[in-house]
């Protein structure tokens, strides 16, 4: 595949030659779009929900179709896997923004804000250009509608914009993340793929991608393309095997990287030191066993890029990689007690999270903030991390996929025999901090949709008893 990254300096970012702005007035969305605030988008976004989830690319085909195609003038690095593909994104779109190159990041679920989900050089989509993209999108699935063709889907549309803004912004380079599986995913529209990464590969999702680990393994390999090369996180015997299998069918070359080859590493709750083949002394400031794997990921990654006529140095390696940052994945908010909010939404996640528990508070006691969407694998994940904990508070969480708190409640008490329903985020985090002494743990985990809100009570609350403190020291 050619590489095209010629780069020039316009005084204010690096833009792509031959990457322009569509013009105004120029196909869907120019001079007779309707204008939308943002709430009117946000709003238009919460009903988007009723077309639900459509596996499959005629939707995508027929919308990007209308805007031009906008992925085709772009080049991509898609991640696929179960877990960790958000923080191996993290990493390596660090890395390539410190090697110079203006870099797209699209992600999904979001912590705090909807537009963390389209972000070019770490900065997230204004509301502003939201807005605007929003109003070509809308137009663009209305006159689908009126052609008699089916109406995109949620994540059909945001995928699609993404695109059509990473092209205006002339990202030389887009790190796409999927959305569920691969093969048949909105993101894999994209045909301009430089390299594959896979994640960690286990169960989740499978009603849609399959009751066997191989099905689920051979489904997220659809995105790998002819041309381009693969990374891949040693896993499972059958997830290896789907993937070999797919790898050598298409003449895709594919790098295995082993955990174990991370030498000399230093593990904490700030930072965590590893050397890696011939990189000693990296550093990474976000917690949780799981993320050494998930750099080893993003440094094999960008060598593989390197070889692809991308000019990557070492120092943009151990930069990008210190200076990734990504919420919502084993981050400490607060110590004295500690508080940590966690990911973890399946059974693999629920084991990763058990072994970063025993690791880092090993002899102390442990608290559960739990809330979870009701078609996750409650029972698995609740089996694995229950046990841990001396206590249990559930919370509810919103949308269509929502669960109760009291129903969560019911089958965490299968596994353990201590455990209270609360009816919002912030009674969750009261309650927790007031069983909770000065050498208790308190992690929250489940649903990433509610991380966000749980997040903001608990520095709510912090900010509340270091005010108390000087109140009294005066």
């Amino acid at each position: 595949m050619e590489i095209n990254h010629r780069r020039r300096n316009t005084g204010k970012a690096e833009i792509m030659e031959g990457s322009l702005a569509v013009p105004e007035g120029e196909g869907p969305g120019g001079s007779g779009s309707r204008e939308m605030s943002y709430p009117e988008v946000m709003e238009y976004v919460e009903g988007l929900g009723r077309y639900g989830i459509v596996p499959g690319l005629g939707n995508m085909e027929n919308l990007c179709g209308k805007l031009g195609n906008p992925q085709d003038s772009l080049q991509f690095v898609h991640i696929a896997g179960t877990n960790g593909k958000g923080s191996t994104l993290a990493f390596l779109s660090q890395i390539l923004k410190e090697a110079g190159y203006r870099t797209g990041r699209y992600l999904s679920p979001t912590i705090f804000d909807y537009r963390e989900r389209v972000q070019a050089n770490n900065r997230p989509i204004s509301k502003k250009e939201l807005c605007r993209q929003m109003a070509v999108m809308r137009e663009a699935c209305e006159e689908l509608v009126r052609e008699g063709k089916p109406h995109p889907t949620a994540f059909e549309i945001e995928t699609a914009m993404a695109f059509q803004y990473f092209k205006e912004q002339g990202c030389q380079v887009v790190v796409l993340e999927t959305g569920m599986g691969g093969l048949l995913d909105a993101t894999n529209i994209i045909t301009n793929t430089l390299l594959a990464v896979f994640t960690s590969i286990s169960y989740d999702h499978m009603a849609v991608l399959g009751k066997s680990l191989k099905e689920i393994a051979w489904n997220k390999a659809g995105i790998m393309k002819p041309g381009a090369a693969a990374v891949a996180l040693l896993g499972e015997d059958e997830v290896m095997e789907a993937l070999t299998q797919k790898a050598q069918g298409l003449g895709v070359p594919m790098e295995i990287v082993d955990p174990r080859e991370a030498k000399g590493i230093r593990r904490g709750l700030e930072k965590q030191l590893f050397s890696y083949r011939e990189y000693p002394g990296l550093e990474i400031r976000l917690a949780g066993l799981y993320q050494v794997e998930n750099a080893l990921l993003a440094v094999a990654a960008a060598k593989q890029l390197s070889g692809a006529g991308f000019s990557i140095s070492r120092q943009a390696v151990y930069k990008g990689l210190f200076g990734a940052a990504w919420p919502g994945r084993f981050q400490v908010l607060a110590k004295k007690p500690y508080v940590v909010a966690d990911g973890a939404h399946n059974r693999d996640g629920a084991c990763r999270l058990a072994q970063s528990i025993q690791f880092y508070f090993a002899g102390r006691r442990i608290i559960y903030i739990i809330g979870m969407l009701r078609d996750k694998e409650h029972e698995e994940i609740l089996k694995t991390a229950a046990p841990l904990a001396q206590h249990i508070i559930t919370v509810p969480t919103k949308g269509p996929r929502g669960f109760a708190s009291y129903d969560l409640a019911l089958c965490a008490g299968r596994y353990h025999g201590n455990v209270t329903a609360a009816d919002s985020v912030e009674e969750a985090v009261e309650m927790a901090y007031l069983l909770a002494d000065k050498d208790t743990a308190i992690i929250a985990f489940g649903s990433l949709s509610y991380l966000g809100s749980l997040i903001k009570a608990v520095e709510r609350k912090n900010s509340k008893g270091e005010s108390h403190g000087k109140q009294r020291k005066n």
